[in-house]
């Protein structure tokens, strides 16, 4: 309130304050300091390269959490390389976490190749899984696949002829990389699996096996012209058969198997059909027994009948004795018939 009456506290406390300012000042010196040494040469780098990036947005990439070593390097190439790439690019697909090197560096080949690809398509493609880089590199540098895969175990397609002959044949298929269709296009499994099926329909569109044989290029011919590679990452430039071998007897193994199952058919029916017989035989042998049966019940009522006869006067007993002489003769006719020993001829 009183400075002129406090000479001294009043000075101390100047002295105080100017140096805090000076060692608050001296802490900001010595962090710019620190920051500048830290990206100074990146700065550098990028000055002398007219990479056109400043130490403040080094500071904000490292503020970022963004690899500034990565994009500087990467700026630098593609400037050198003349390619128009902005940096707040190169940051974005950094953070969204893409790969900025391999992206450069395909963006610099394709450039050298002649190929058309720009930042927001190698980017796309990048984020979407696929190395940029070795697509580009398919596309300058064809690449062959096999097909069957080897990688599983299955070295050859098998297909039959018309002529039931069975033919193994193995395929190289040379292929492009097509970048328009990069992104969300088939990869080289279903390459293999259109070619593997082109191979089967064109063996077994073939009347014989030796018409295989003899023009294996007939297959490549008919399955390149089946258009496999739409909706895929790759354009097919060629298909080459590299092995065509004979395989089993597929159709007289077919017949020899229809043969066995023929047999078999009618060896049940054959069952079936005795079966049946045997239960025609003793249904028939139940209906002798039946009507012998209904024979002797017939028989025992004959002496009744007599019986009655005799009572009410209708059979005499000379008819009785006339009766038993013809069925005495009878018998002996039969005995004489199946000729029994002691039997006479009359």
């Amino acid at each position: 309130m009183y400075p002129h009456l406090f000479p001294a506290a009043t000075l101390l406390a100047e002295v105080e304050m100017k140096t805090i300012f000076l060692v608050v000042g001296l802490l900001i010196v010595l962090v710019l300091l620190i920051i500048f040494l830290k990206f100074f040469k990146l700065w550098i780098q990028s000055y002398f390269s007219n990479a056109d990036i400043s130490i403040f947005e080094l500071v904000g990439m490292w503020l970022r959490k963004v690899d500034a070593n990565e994009i500087v390097l990467s700026k630098i190439a593609l400037v050198q390389a003349r390619l128009p790439v902005e940096t707040k690019d190169l940051e974005a697909h950094y953070l969204a976490g893409g790969n900025v090197t391999p992206v450069a560096r395909a963006l610099i080949a394709a450039d050298r190749a002649g190929i058309e690809l720009n930042f927001q398509t190698a980017a796309g493609i990048d984020l979407a899984g696929r190395d940029v880089l070795d697509a580009i590199q398919t596309s300058v540098n064809p690449k062959v696949i096999d097909c069957p895969d080897p990688r599983k175990d299955k070295r050859e397609v098998a297909a039959v002829a018309k002529d039931g002959i069975q033919v193994l044949a193995r395929a190289r298929v040379t292929v492009r990389t097509n970048l328009k269709q990069l992104v969300g296009g088939a990869r080289e499994e279903t390459i293999i699996a259109r070619v593997g099926e082109g191979i089967v329909s064109t063996i077994g569109s073939s009347e014989t096996h030796m018409s295989v044989l003899e023009n294996p290029d007939r297959i490549s011919k008919a399955v390149l012209s089946k258009a496999l590679d739409a909706g895929t990452a790759y354009s097919i430039l060629s298909i080459d058969i590299a092995d065509v071998d004979i395989g089993q007897n597929i159709g007289a193994r077919l017949q020899a198997d229809q043969a066995e199952a023929d047999k078999r058919v009618a060896q049940a029916k054959a069952e079936k059909r005795r079966a049946l017989a045997v239960a025609l035989e003793q249904e028939n042998r139940a209906m002798v027994v039946e009507n012998e049966a209904k024979v002797v019940l017939a028989q025992a009522e004959v002496p009744k009948a007599m019986a009655e006869a005799f009572r009410k006067g209708n059979l005499g007993v000379m008819d009785y004795y006339n009766l038993k002489n013809i069925e005495a003769d009878t018998d002996m006719r039969k005995s004489l018939g199946n000729g029994e020993p002691g039997g006479e001829t009359s």
